[in-house]
C-alpha cells in the first residue's frame, strides 16, 4: 500500500523511536504503582503515550493524503543543535537570563520565516516563563544571573 502522507509516516516513526528508546532506558528503574510512583513510572507512561501517538500517525499516513516531505536542510539542523549545545555550555556561567534568549534566537534563525521582533519577543516571554516555572515553581538549581555577570 503506497504512503498517502509521508510527513505523517515519518512523524510516526520518530515518535515510536523516541518512545521506544525512553521505554528501554526506563526499564532499569523501579516502576512502582499509581499510588506510590517509582522513578520509571512517569517516563514509561510518557513513552507509551508517544508510541501510541506514533502508531496513530502511521495509520493516518496510510489513510489520508498529504504533501511529500521537503528536502533536508543542514542549516536548520546545525542551528538548532548548535543552539542547544550553546545553551548547555553557557547556562551555568551566564545564567538563564542570557542562555535562554540565545537558545531561542539562534534556533529560531533556522526558520525561513525568522523575524527579529518576533524572535526577541518570544525569547523574552519564554525566558520569563522558564524562570517562573522551573526556577521559582520547581526549584531547579540554575542561576538567573550566572557568575559571569555577578550572580
Amino acid at each position: 500500500m503506497p504512503l498517502g502522507n509521508p510527513k505523517d509516516f515519518w512523524t510516526g516513526v520518530i515518535y515510536i523511536a523516541f518512545g521506544s528508546g525512553a521505554l528501554i532506558i526506563a526499564r532499569d528503574y523501579g516502576f512502582g504503582t499509581a499510588r506510590k510512583m517509582g522513578p520509571a513510572f512517569f517516563p514509561a507512561i510518557l513513552s507509551i503515550i508517544l508510541i501510541v501517538i506514533g502508531i496513530i500517525s502511521l495509520a493516518r499516513s496510510l489513510i489520508r493524503p498529504g504533501t511529500p516531505v521537503g528536502r533536508f536542510t543542514f542549516k536548520g539542523l546545525l542551528l538548532v543543535t548548535g543552539a542547544t549545545l550553546l545553551f548547555g555550555l553557557i547556562v551555568r556561567g551566564a545564567g538563564l537570563i542570557v542562555a535562554m534568549p540565545v537558545l531561542v534566537i539562534v534556533s529560531g534563525y533556522a526558520s525561513r520565516r525568522f523575524r527579529w521582533p518576533a524572535a526577541i519577543a518570544l525569547a523574552l516571554l519564554l525566558t520569563g516563563f522558564c524562570i517562573l516555572i522551573f526556577l521559582k515553581g520547581l526549584g531547579i538549581p540554575l542561576p538567573v544571573f550566572g557568575p559571569w555577570f555577578g550572580g
